[in-house]
Formats: C-alpha cells, structure tokens, sequence
C-alpha cells in the first residue's frame, strides 16, 4: 500500500508512521501532489497553510486518491471546506483514533 502524507507536527508524524511505517513523508505542501501520484491512501493536516488549495485543485484535476485528513475539532469551517474538496475530514482525535482502520480502508 502506498501512503503519503503530509503531517509536519513530530508527534502526528510519529502516530503516523507507527500505523503506516512505509509511508511517505513530504514536509511541504508543493510535495504533496506529486508524492501522491500513485499512492492508495493520503494524510493530510488540514490547518497547514494552502493545503486545502492545493487539495482542492488536485480533486477538480481528476485527482482521484482517498484523502483523509484531520483538523482541530473547533476548525469547523476547514473542515466543511475539506468535505467539499472531495477530503474525508476528520477532527484530530477521532483521524488518529481511526489512523490504524485507514490500513483496510475502514474508518
């Protein structure tokens, strides 16, 4: 399974990489949609600046990768814009709950 993604905080990074241990890491969000060329599976925090851009841009290309992504659960609004990007938006406690279901595609 290729996963990419795009968590910069070294505690997220670490939940991360414990549930997909070959993931990919890119450290920026001009990374991101070439990273994820091919990949089954993509992470995302959503509250990193332009990521809901970039992501919103790759979907209206045809961009057609399962997209989960997190945010703190007061940011109602970046996750509602997630949400109509084509992201599967979560807030952060229930994404890093869920993080090892992403695996069989599970929430």
């Amino acid at each position: 399974m290729k996963v990419v993604a795009l968590v910069p905080d070294l505690m997220d990074r670490s939940k991360v990489r414990e549930a997909f241990p070959e993931a990919a890491l890119v450290a920026r969000v001009e990374q991101l949609v070439e990273a994820a060329s091919g990949a089954d599976l993509v992470l995302v925090d959503l509250q990193r600046p332009g990521v809901l851009e970039t992501l919103t841009a790759w979907k209206t290309e045809g961009g057609n990768t399962r997209v989960v992504g997190f945010a703190s659960h007061v940011e109602g609004e970046v996750l509602a814009a997630a949400e109509r990007a084509g992201v599967e938006a979560l807030p952060r406690s229930v994404f890093f709950r869920r993080l090892t279901g992403l695996r069989s595609g599970g929430e």
